[in-house]
Order: structure tokens, then C-alpha cells, then sequence
């Protein structure tokens, strides 16, 4: 095995919230419950499972409470939702969710949009969330997740120096965890070498996960560039969905088979069958039709040396 790579790293699914917030279908909450279920059967043990928003904003996620609740049942998933402000984060620590994760927009054109919010607001509201979760006396994490850290559709340019600023800011007002977001998919492995090394070397084992679009085509070798630089937790949507409704053009997340299998055929262990995941994928795509779905494994099958090229590297 390479010295550059972990021997391990784990995928985050977050197509029930960032996937779904983004399309105009809206799934039963047992059509939910079957992919959380089969994604799980499939070996994954991160699952975030909605976002506690206003139902008349994202009807989409409007059963997050009672997904909350079946996700937990599962044996060894840790379950995680979005929350944008106090009442969200009050809503999941009395759900019993493992983690909460805060967005935080680096761009200020696009905080206010997405938030009505400043990110220095948020990282406000993130401290009013550590004191509430302390006071209840709760068990769920905090994550503070930096968005548009490589630019913005609304702002352009994202100065580096400004991203890593707001998340110390958010280390310090009480987040147990940061992670970055390419939000809009303008990163490059340039970029993300960087920018994801002076993370880490902040943050340390407090630095949590990765999160990258594929919009133009580039989110498996951003991960790559990530793992590189000691990340070892990605965010990606089944079938690649996703997106951002205030970020134009931020389409595309990074497709969980296709990440399983970049990182399999790697040798770096994720605990997923993959061959169940294209399976759920398939069942997912048809409750999704007539949406724009991504990813290229699903097409081409896996290869003839995958089983072979799996246990050599593990050798």
C-alpha cells in the first residue's frame, strides 16, 4: 500500500438531504426508510438523513423526525442532519440524531442568500447551538461546515485566508467538528491540496469531512487530492444528485458508487458492497424518474480484475 493513502475512509451518504432538497420529486417516507435500510445492508454507516428546515420550504425533507427514529434502530449508523439555525438544532437534539451539521457559507453573497445570514452570524448562532446542546445535556455533535470554500456563482472569488479563518472561528465558538465544501464545484487538486492541508494542520483530528461536486468533472480527483492530504470522510449522493437551490450551476455531487469503487479498487476499505449499492441505485433511479442523475460505474459494471486488483492491494 501506498504511504500517501489511509488504509480506511468512509462514506458519508448525503443524497437523502443534499440530493433530495435539490430535485423536484418527492419520495414517501417509506420509499426513504427502504434506502436508508438497503443502504445500510450495503455497509454504510454514515447516513444523513434530512435537514430540519420549515416544511414549506423544503417539503422534501419534511419527515426528517421520523427518519431520525428509523435510521437509529439500525445497529452501528450514525445518523446526521442539517439544521440552519437554533430551533433546528433544538428540533435535532430532541430527535436523538448523532450529529448536527451547520452550513456556513464563506461567500457572503451566497450566506445571505442561502441563510439570510452573514457567516460571521452564523458562527454566532453555532455558539447559541453549544450552549443549548451543553444545557440539554446531549450527546450530539456539532459540525460547523464551511461552504464555497474554492469560490461562489454569486461572489466568484473566495479568499482562502477568509474560509480558514471562519472555521476557527466556528472551532472556537463550540463546533466538535469543521469540514469544507465545494460548493458550486470550482475546486481543482491544486486547490484542494492547499487549502485542505492548512485545514488540517489547524484542526487537526477535529477537521471531519470533504465535500465536493462533480459539476465539472472533477470531484474524484479533488477527493483524491483530499486523500493525499489526510482526509478520510466524504460526502457523496447516491447517483450523484444534488446541489445547491441559492448556488446557480451547483449541480452534481459526487456519486457514492463511483467513489466506492475508485476507493476499493485502491485498496482503501469502506465497508461497502458494492454490488448492493448499484442494486439500491438502480431502485433509487426509478423513483426518480425524469430527474438528471450522474455517475458512470452504473453503466460500465465493474471490471474483471476488481475482486483481484481488491485483494492484492489488501495483501
Amino acid at each position: 500500500m501506498t504511504a500517501n493513502y489511509p488504509t480506511r475512509a468512509v462514506i458519508r451518504e448525503v443524497g437523502l438531504r443534499d440530493g433530495l432538497q435539490s430535485i423536484q420529486t418527492i419520495l414517501t417516507t417509506e420509499q426513504k426508510k427502504t434506502w436508508i435500510r438497503d443502504a445500510h445492508a450495503a455497509g454504510q454507516r454514515e447516513i444523513e438523513v434530512g435537514s430540519f428546515v420549515p416544511a414549506r420550504l423544503l417539503p422534501q425533507l419534511a419527515d426528517t423526525a421520523e427518519l431520525v427514529a428509523f435510521a437509529k434502530d439500525l445497529p452501528d449508523l450514525f445518523v446526521s442532519v442539517l439544521v440552519p439555525n437554533l430551533r433546528g438544532a433544538e428540533n435535532a437534539i430532541a430527535s436523538g440524531a448523532d450529529l448536527l451539521i451547520i452550513p456556513l457559507s464563506a461567500s457572503r453573497a451566497h450566506s445571505v442568500a442561502n441563510l439570510r445570514k452573514t457567516p460571521d452570524e452564523v458562527v454566532a448562532e453555532v455558539a447559541r447551538v453549544r450552549a443549548a446542546r451543553d444545557a440539554a445535556g446531549a450527546k450530539t455533535l456539532i459540525e460547523g461546515g464551511v461552504g464555497t470554500a474554492f469560490g461562489c456563482t454569486l461572489q466568484g472569488q473566495v479568499d482562502p485566508d477568509e474560509v480558514l479563518r471562519l472555521m476557527q472561528a466556528l472551532l472556537d465558538a463550540g463546533a466538535d467538528r469543521v469540514s469544507l465544501a465545494d460548493t458550486v464545484g470550482y475546486a481543482n487538486p491544486a486547490m484542494v491540496t492547499d487549502l485542505f492541508s492548512r485545514a488540517i494542520a489547524i484542526a487537526g483530528d477535529r477537521f471531519w469531512c470533504g465535500h465536493f461536486h462533480d459539476t465539472r468533472g472533477l470531484g474524484l480527483a479533488n477527493v483524491f487530492a483530499a486523500l493525499q492530504s489526510g482526509v478520510t470522510r466524504f460526502d457523496t449522493c447516491l447517483a450523484g444528485i444534488g446541489g445547491c437551490p441559492h448556488a446557480p450551476g451547483a449541480s452534481g455531487n459526487v456519486a457514492s458508487e463511483d467513489l466506492a469503487y475508485m476507493l476499493g479498487s485502491m485498496g482503501i476499505d469502506t465497508s461497502i458492497d458494492i454490488g448492493k449499492l448499484l442494486t439500491l441505485r438502480e431502485r433509487v433511479a426509478g423513483w426518480l424518474a425524469g430527474e438528471t442523475l450522474h455517475g458512470t460505474l452504473w453503466r460500465a459494471g465493474l471490471p474483471k480484475t476488481y475482486a483481484a486488483a481488491a485483494v492484492l492491494a489488501a495483501a
